[in-house]
């Protein structure tokens, strides 16, 4: 297997309702710009929903959609999840086979939730991993800020080595979609 997808996790109007991370503008920027270099380079680009029934991300409902300005393209494709990780109970594993890919560049929301998770899951699945540093974002906490769990994600998911594949925390100017 050869090439590489962007997964987009999480984009999604609900969970930005009620207040935007400080660094929004500037990730969503770069998301788009990412969007716009694997099309670029041909490459897939799968946006991860989450959906949980009665709830502001109820499947189709005006929570659940992309943000604003982000828009799944005619070609792209879109996994519906229930649990923070982007392959259980879906069809993501094999949506990535038959395309031949072994490589994944992963972005969205949130940090310490659902893209520490499916970067692992990932990893557990043998795909190389680049994980854009400065493309996933989360909210403060009262623990820690935001740019504080972003760093200790890259940092900490960047060890990770008992999976025997590469995850690699890059910057979105640094990602090269290759296939």
């Amino acid at each position: 297997m050869s090439g590489s997808a962007l997964l987009i996790i999480d984009m999604q109007q609900g969970l930005f309702a009620d207040r935007l991370p400080d660094d929004y503008a500037a990730v969503l920027q770069r998301l788009q710009g990412l969007h716009e270099a694997a099309h670029q380079a041909k490459r897939p680009v799968i946006f991860v929903c989450h959906e949980a029934p009665d709830s502001m991300l109820a499947y189709q409902s005006a929570g659940w959609q992309l943000v604003e300005g982000l828009q799944c393209a005619a070609d792209d494709l879109l996994v519906r999840k229930t649990t923070p990780d982007s392959f259980l109970r879906t069809d993501l594993h094999q949506l990535l086979q038959q395309r031949q890919i072994n490589k994944l560049v992963i972005a969205g929301y949130a940090s310490e939730f659902c893209v520490d998770t499916t970067v692992r899951s990932a990893a557990a699945h043998g795909y190389a991993i680049d994980l854009v540093a400065d493309s996933h974002t989360t909210h403060d906490k009262p623990h820690l800020a935001a740019a504080q769990i972003r760093a200790h994600h890259n940092a900490t998911l960047a060890a990770v080595r008992s999976f025997g594949v590469p995850i690699r925390p890059v910057s979105a100017a640094e990602v090269v979609f290759a296939g």
